[in-house]
This record gives C-alpha cells, structure tokens and sequence, in this order.
C-alpha cells in the first residue's frame, strides 16, 4: 500500500465516528519513510537526555530514523546536537560513547572539529604539509547543528528546522507542569534502563496515553490506582495523557520516602499525571520523582523505550531508589505483550483502524488525530522546486 492509499479521513472525526490509523501506519515501509518526515522530523521529536552527556566533553553517537547524529556537551557547558559525520568525505566521526578532550578528530583524513561545531584543522588539505587552501573555507564547513531544546532534561530536536520555537509550540504543558521546572536529579546507572518491543513507536504512545487498560494489564497497580481514580489530559494537537488522583509515596522498612520536590501544589500531594509530548517522549510526574521514557523507532516494527528516573535531590536512599526503577519496570514491562499484539493484529486486512471509546479513549484519540494532521500537512505542502524551476 502506497501513501496516498493511507485514507486518514475517518481517522479525523470526532470520537464516536472516528476510526484509528489505517494498517498501513504500522506495516507499510512506504508509509513508514513518509512519517519520517511528517511526524518525526518536522516537529520536536526526543532524542535523548541530558544525563546521556552529564560532563564536559562527553560525547554519544545516536542514530534517529537512519540519521547518524551525535550528542555532547560542548567546552561551555551547553548540550549540542550534531550530525555524525565529517564534511570532508562524509565519514562517522564518533563511533562509541566517549570522552572529547581536545577536538573531535574524523579517523579518516583527520579533519578536527571544536566541540561547539567550528572546524579547527585541515591536515595537508592544500598538498602535503600545506594545511589551509583557498578553496577550502573552515567558517563554512563547520559540523551541520540540529536545532535542540532541553526540557525536564529531555533532549529534543527538530531536524527539519522548521517546527515553531519549543517554548512556544509546547507553551501550555511548560505552563500545566511549571512546578516541576527545576532542577531533576537523574537517579544514576539503577535509574535507566531501555526495554526493546517488536511494534511500531505509535503503539507504545496509544498504550500510554489511557488508562482503560489498567485493571487487566496491570492487576497490581489497580489495586490502589483504581480506573475510577484516573481522568484524562487533553489538549487538542498538543499532548494528551492521563492523570491519577491517588499516588502513594514508596516507603523502605523504616518508613522512609523520598525527599519532596519544593513548593509544589497540594494537589500533588496524592495525585500524578502521564502526559506524551508528541510525538515520542512520554513523561510522568510525582510529587518527590519524575520518569522520562523516549521511544526510539528502530525500524516499521521494532522500538526501543529508553527509561529514566529523576529525584528532587541529588543524594537519595540506593535501596529505595533501585527498588523504584525495578517497580518502574514491572508496570512497563507489562505493556510489552499487548503492544507487542496490537503489532500483529495490524497485519489482518479486515481490521479498519479500530473505533474508540467515546468516554474511555479520548487521549488516545488524540493523539491518532495529531498523526493524521502531520501527514494530511506534508501531503498538502507544496512540492520542492526543481533546479530548472528554481532557476527560472
């Protein structure tokens, strides 16, 4: 099935009409390629987090939808995405996370980049010994920046450029969560973890955004978090995600629990709220910890959820905090087998997308809407000019 075969006009009505994404969106590499670009590269997608590079100098190859690219954080101190790759010959720069001290050397012809970008040496450019040419200009041929924003120390980018500034496109949830704008602490090595699931990224985000699921999936968490107790978070082509009035601080054998972030509402006091930030980060928050999971499409089918825990303070108990990540763990391991599922059911040819529970499946819905505008924006965006059309 091509693209202009993915019919997304159901997809688009209000919920109690609407359809989910055709099969097409989850099984055909033609679509696949076209979200790419729709969805991933032209909004402001997660990357990453801070804590990936949390030194000067410290550098991580990534690769993001089949792009080489590379984090680091630079001599001053900021984090700074780059496109992995030498603008000589086009040669992976950094092949393994590691420690720039001096300047980013490419192994092949050894031209050596600052780590703010500026290319710095041209060895024998000009003929042997000769290192500078006339035809080669340093100030133009600096490492290619992709435009990035820190946000609850999540890494985002926008490859395209052409996405409105992060604080203006996401300006409502940085206002919804004001009070989790300071400093997060991230948990260290027992506060990360990836979870591979053989599904298409979109899955994982449908699964996150309801809690209609609870009470089957996660039998545990439904015995003091009922589906009673949850509400929904809606904000039309921006987030969407799901709430709960009741969250229970995780205490040791002593009673102890973790430190509290400051001034925080008293809402928060038994409540916590799951939010996507379309269209992969997923974010949640508690009143003395916060988690941030960033899906990684690694193909049509396959996903890698990266994990992180953060903490109000730097120093926090190790048994409380590692027994926190493995019951982190636990819940979201639980969703591996029915998104795993949906994958599979995707593949039979009678299956129309679904319907949605006009009372239930509200976020989900969403968030099927947002996809389907992405596209039915690229679709609609005028065609490139050629060079003998922009020549003219």
């Amino acid at each position: 099935m091509s693209p202009s075969h993915s019919d997304l006009s159901n997809v688009r009505n209000p919920i109690a009409q609407a359809n989910g994404l055709p099969n097409a969106h989850y099984i055909d590499p033609a679509v696949f390629t076209e979200e790419r670009q729709a969805v991933l590269f032209d909004n402001w997608a997660g990357l990453g987090v801070g804590a990936d590079v949390p030194e000067i100098g410290d550098a991580v190859p990534l690769t993001f939808m089949g792009m080489p690219l590379l984090m680091l954080r630079d001599k001053q101190g900021e984090v700074r995405v780059f496109q992995n790759i030498c603008r000589h010959r086009g040669m992976i720069l950094v092949d393994a996370p590691r420690k720039i001290e001096g300047a980013i050397r490419c192994p092949y012809h050894s031209w050596c980049y600052a780590t703010d970008g500026r290319l710095v040496s041209t060895p024998h450019v000009g003929g042997p010994g000769q290192n500078t040419h006339d035809g080669i200009d340093r100030d133009l041929l600096g490492l290619i920046e992709v435009r990035s924003h820190i946000w609850m120390d999540v890494v985002f980018i926008n490859i395209s450029g052409s996405a409105a500034p992060f604080k203006e496109a996401h300006a409502d949830l940085i206002t919804r969560w004001a009070e989790f704008d300071k400093p997060l602490f991230h948990g260290g090595a027992d506060s990360r973890f990836t979870l591979e699931v053989a599904c298409n990224w979109k899955l994982a985000v449908e699964n996150y955004c309801e809690s209609y699921h609870l009470p089957w999936v996660h039998p545990a968490l439904n015995t003091y978090s009922k589906l009673e107790d949850h509400y929904h978070i809606e904000a039309a082509g921006k987030f969407s995600g799901q709430g709960t009035w009741v969250y229970r601080q995780l205490t040791d054998d002593d009673g102890t629990v973790f430190p509290d972030f400051d001034a925080l509402d008293a809402k928060w006091d038994t409540a916590a709220e799951y939010i996507t930030v379309y269209p992969n980060v997923l974010l949640g928050v508690h009143r003395d910890h916060t988690f941030t999971i960033v899906l990684v499409p690694h193909g049509l089918d396959r996903t890698v959820e990266h994990i992180h825990l953060y903490y109000a303070a730097k120093e926090t108990p190790d048994a409380l905090r590692l027994r926190n990540t493995l019951q982190w763990k636990e819940v979201f391991a639980e969703d591996v087998f029915v998104v795993e599922g949906m994958q599979r059911g995707r593949h039979a040819t009678g299956f129309d997308g679904g319907r949605f529970s006009p009372v239930m499946d509200g976020p989900t819905h969403m968030f099927h809407d947002w996809v389907a505008a992405q596209m039915e924006r690229h679709r609609c965006a005028p065609a490139p000019l050629t060079p003998a059309q922009a020549a003219e």
